[in-house]
């Protein structure tokens, strides 16, 4: 036990640096995830049927798949037709068209949620389809998809460990270098799996709250 202790000290700082780029890659891959998803929950809710199906089959691709098959293709596929990215965006490309098709079911379903009495008030102060999805249905589609979406971070956060397998150093393949010179799988896994939990639920901490000011807000 003293060995695992006087191990764990020396590996922590290298396995923090890696839960950093962790957090990073699920951060960014977030945001551009929530800002395609959110055009892709458009797109499957507008009146052009041709963008409708395009959309479709984008999500069901994505979710039909699994994701290292996926970063398998980007980093390893395309450059056989020209198109070549490094470790790191390569990842962040994966993960980022990997949770945006999730997303957006999440913010189609929360859309479809919002009372069509919603709309027609929208129309009847004389907003546009958009200025009604932007000013009206938005706000309230969000509140209605933070559960979802803040699940699908946490999930993201896990996610990012199949990126290990294109050399991005994140939190698992900090852990693999740290125990190829140890060679002790055993605590340094155990201890990369309690960074993983701890992240998790430091963002189920931060989901709750963010509920319940929304809520707050939402009955005043």
């Amino acid at each position: 036990m003293d060995s695992w202790i006087e191990l764990l000290h020396t590996a922590l700082p290298f396995l923090i640096k890696g839960a950093g780029f962790t957090v990073f890659f699920a951060l960014i891959a977030m945001v551009l995830g929530l800002a395609l998803g959110f055009a892709v929950a458009l797109l499957r809710i507008a009146k052009v049927p041709v963008l409708a199906q395009i959309a479709a089959v984008y999500v069901s691709a994505m979710r039909g798949t699994p994701l290292l098959v996926q970063i398998f293709v980007i980093y390893y596929g395309l450059p056989s037709v020209g198109i070549e990215f490094d470790p790191v965006t390569a990842g962040i490309l994966a993960l980022t068209l990997n949770v945006a098709a999730y997303l957006s079911e999440s913010m189609r379903g929360a859309i479809a949620g919002v009372s069509r009495n919603q709309w027609l008030a929208g129309y009847s102060l004389g907003l546009n389809w958009w200025q009604t999805m932007r000013h009206v249905i938005a706000p309230q589609a969000l509140r209605l998809a933070v559960p979802s979406l803040s699940n699908s971070l946490i999930s993201l956060i896990k996610d990012t460990s199949l990126v290990s397998v294109i050399t991005v150093t994140e939190l698992m393949l900090a852990t693999k270098e740290v125990i190829a010179q140890t060679f002790q799988p055993l605590p340094l896994y155990l201890a990369a799996a309690a960074i993983y939990w701890l992240l998790s639920a430091l963002f189920e901490r931060v989901q709750r709250a963010v509920e319940k000011k929304l809520e707050f807000a939402h009955r005043h």
